[in-house]
């Protein structure tokens, strides 16, 4: 060989080993489960129902998933859990494997454990229980986990079912019915953060089994029974494998799941298949984005949050498309039949088959759940419309589905429940964000969607209509909910401005109504809904009424138009107008009118010496203040969300060189690959997502729309894979440690040419594939 082919050779070579590396490998899941991070820790494939892993015997805030690094003792193995959430629920259908028998109770089923008998990665978790000796291994599919359970050699065998605890929430029923010797159905309805929450299951063990005694007392919030109950297993020298498929439906609709996602030709699959097939998964979401770094410390923490990132929204309809709708109501698909229980019971003792199952694309599911919208609606939404395109119907058909429902765009969507937590209307962005890049087929119901679930008279958008704010002496945290009612009516506005103006462009003249049109009005032409567009444009700058120029700041004001008395005031403090923030971080959630905002502040200059104040500032903070204020920089809190887009404000006004500054140490200071590796709470993959595009060098400021500011990226090269088969590419060119800005940037080999003063790309420039090169310099 000539060895002017060796260079081009050793490419290839690289390249190649790059494609057989496992992305999974660099996935460390326990990065989050230490500090406020509240990650869940177990078994999952990508958007799936289940989350099955350990819950521990603590409970309170830093046990909102169920797990904690600092816990001491496992009280069962349960199929549910939230992960990076401020609230506590699920810890559904618990399993406790015992060599002796245990008492019937929360205390009597724990047992201790230690980190070092854990094995955790994408797909998989395992440990061994040190009172037992016994090893649990858990794997899953979208709608089922798979558990591996190996007993000491000539132990007793139990099991026991526990649908009594949960995780903070309280049974209203539940029950365990055995259908054979190896197979058992049940359901636990439970009252939590999610009101009624309905979870239905099938079980299947892989050697006989019976039930010897349960436990029925009395439930926290119900006269009917709080069951444990407690299974003997046939010994035997092999494993016991226990397959538990879920189903927000119906007990058969869970064995109809089970059958289609552990068997394949009617025999039970491999545990170590069903693994390789999660692991698989994992891989092949984690590819959507392939990227090279300086060193491994910010290649693992990029690839555990894209692993933090897709656990959720998660698939909360079954195999046959039934789902239960926001309204507790089931729905079924129009390709469903409704199955009887006793004709699809798996009949005899299971055979394992090593053939894999093929996992379903990530956008098959058509109903989802775990919507945390007033994190998400910032970074998480935005990175899903780049690298999950396919998903993206789904989600907005999700979010049309739960507006039919109960009549309103959903807030905090859980389990079929409303929980209406956070203030604002987050869907509204997230919706408008999805129609403005071209996945909402359904446009005028999307708007009557979004128009008539921010003309309502609840949550204080009564206030809205009548004040053009929300009162403080009407609703606690009145600012920031005014703020986000604003951002969301600019973000619908202007979804309905493109509406107008696809459908008629002489349609879009301005009306500027002060009262809000009623929903009645909308009819089948767009441009009947002019009104009710120039009403939410106009209110949606009404942000500057709530200035008080007196301190300086963005105020609560009374239904009398009154600001606050301005003796006590401290703007440090976080006091009742405002929502898991203080004024310091408020004053910029405009992020739909930035130009509007700094005029407010007198100009570009007094709104970048203001933010360079908000940086510069004493990080102390009142003793009442809420513990999401986290991650601060100055008064900047990074480990919650109002304040996530501020630093790119620079770029916005002018000053590109002093965001990238503050990004960079945002990268560097507040993420690490530790367990104690985020500075707030994840947050449903919000926390995640902004560090995901911030290494890739842009951020969405504005709510809706896509247009990404240029910010201090981490990547050496990264291939989004967006959809189509087409990629886009990142490109830096001289990045180092200490080479964090962007000089300039071609795109397609042109210049790119700054807008607002910042260095744009646009969604649809992304969506069509190319190449984006950053130049760095110190």
């Amino acid at each position: 060989m000539s060895h002017r082919h060796l260079p081009l050779l050793a490419v290839l070579l690289t390249v190649s080993a790059a494609a057989a590396q496992s992305l999974t490998t660099y996935v460390d899941p326990r990065i989050g489960t230490g500090d406020h991070g509240h990650v869940f820790l177990g078994a999952n494939v990508p958007f799936g129902m289940v989350n099955a892993g350990p819950t521990q015997i603590e409970s309170g805030w830093d046990w909102c998933s169920g797990y904690h690094e600092s816990g001491t003792k496992v009280v069962g193995f349960a199929q549910t859990h939230l992960s990076g959430t401020g609230c506590s629920d699920l810890g559904d259908v618990a399993i406790m494997p015992a060599v002796k028998e245990l008492g019937l109770s929360r205390q009597g089923l724990a047992t201790t454990f230690a980190h070092e008998q854990e094995e955790v990665r994408p797909g998989y978790y395992s440990i061994v229980l040190p009172e037992s000796g016994i090893r649990t291994e858990i794997t899953a599919t979208r709608r089922t986990a798979m558990y591996r359970i190996t007993y000491p050699e000539g132990a007793h065998r139990h099991l026991y079912v526990d649908l009594e605890n949960g995780i903070d929430d309280a049974l209203l029923s539940g029950r365990l019915q055995q259908i054979d010797p190896y197979t058992y159905v049940g359901y636990r309805i439970s009252h939590g953060w999610a009101n009624q929450q309905h979870c239905y299951f099938a079980m299947r063990l892989s050697q006989k089994s019976r039930i010897y005694e349960q436990a029925t007392v009395k439930s926290k919030r119900a006269d009917g029974p709080a069951p444990i109950y407690h299974l003997q297993v046939t010994t035997s020298s092999e494993p016991l494998l226990v397959n538990i498929a879920l189903s927000p439906v119906s007990e058969a609709n869970a064995i109809a799941n089970l059958k289609a996602e552990a068997y394949k030709g009617g025999r039970l699959i491999d545990f170590d298949t069903v693994c390789a097939a999660a692991d698989a998964a994992w891989n092949r979401e984690l590819g959507r984005i392939t990227a090279t770094f300086q060193n491994d410390r910010d290649r693992r923490i990029f690839y555990t949050s894209m692993y933090h990132f897709m656990v959720a929204p998660q698939t909360w309809d079954d195999v046959n498309g039934d789902w239960r709708g926001a309204d507790n109501r089931v729905y079924r698909s129009m390709a469903s039949t409704v199955p009887e229980l006793c004709s699809i019971v798996i009949e005899g003792r299971d055979e394992a088959t090593k053939k894999p199952t093929p996992e379903s694309p990530v956008g098959t599911s058509k109903y989802l759940t775990t919507l945390s919208l007033w994190d998400t609606y910032r970074a998480a939404a935005p990175l899903s419309t780049i690298i999950l395109p396919e998903m993206m119907p789904a989600v907005a058909e999700t979010y049309l589905r739960i507006y039919r429902e109960q009549g309103k765009l959903p807030v905090w969507h859980l389990m079929s429940q409303e929980t209406n937590c956070m203030v604002g209307c987050p869907a509204v962005p997230i919706l408008a964000d999805l129609l403005l890049k071209g996945y909402v087929s359904d446009t005028l119901t999307a708007w009557k969607a979004m128009y008539s679930s921010l003309t309502m008279d609840e949550r204080g958008l009564d206030d809205m209509k009548r004040l053009g704010y929300v009162a403080s002496d009407h609703h606690g945290g009145a600012l920031s909910m005014s703020l986000e009612y604003m951002l969301a009516d600019g973000a619908a506005a202007q979804a309905g401005t493109a509406i107008i103006a696809a459908s008629s462009p002489s349609a879009a003249a301005p009306v500027n109504p002060s009262t809000p049109p009623a929903v009645s009005e909308l009819g089948g032409s767009a441009a009947e809904m002019r009104p009710q567009v120039e009403y939410l444009a106009r209110r949606s700058r009404l942000y500057s009424h709530l200035y008080d120029p007196r301190v300086g700041y963005l105020r609560p004001r009374n239904s009398q138009g009154e600001f606050p008395a301005t003796d006590a005031f401290n703007p440090a403090n976080q006091t009742a107008g405002y929502t898991e923030g203080n004024p310091w971080q408020y004053l910029w959630l405009v992020p739909h009118d930035v130009q509007g905002l700094a005029d407010m502040l007198g100009g570009r200059e007094r709104a970048l010496a203001r933010l360079d104040s908000l940086f510069a500032a004493d990080s102390r903070l009142n003793d009442d203040a809420n513990p999401d204020i986290t991650g601060l920089i100055g008064q900047y809190a990074h480990g919650n969300e109002p304040s996530h887009h501020i630093a790119y404000l620079y770029a916005l006004l002018g000053q590109p060189r002093k965001g990238a500054a503050i990004i960079k140490r945002i990268q560097r200071e507040l993420y690490t690959d530790q367990p104690a590796g985020l500075c707030g709470n994840e947050d449903v993959g919000q926390m995640s997502a902004w560090y995901i595009l911030s290494a890739l060098g842009f951020y969405q400021v504005e709510p809706c729309g896509g247009r990404y500011v240029v910010g201090s990226p981490l990547v050496e090269q990264a291939t989004l894979h967006v959809g189509g088969g087409r990629t886009f590419t990142i490109r830096t060119h001289g990045l180092t440690d200490k080479a964090i800005h962007v000089r300039r940037a071609t795109l397609n080999g042109r210049p790119l040419v700054p807008t607002d003063g910042a260095l744009i790309v646009r969604h649809a420039d992304i969506a069509a594939g190319g190449t984006l090169d950053l130049y760095m310099s110190r």
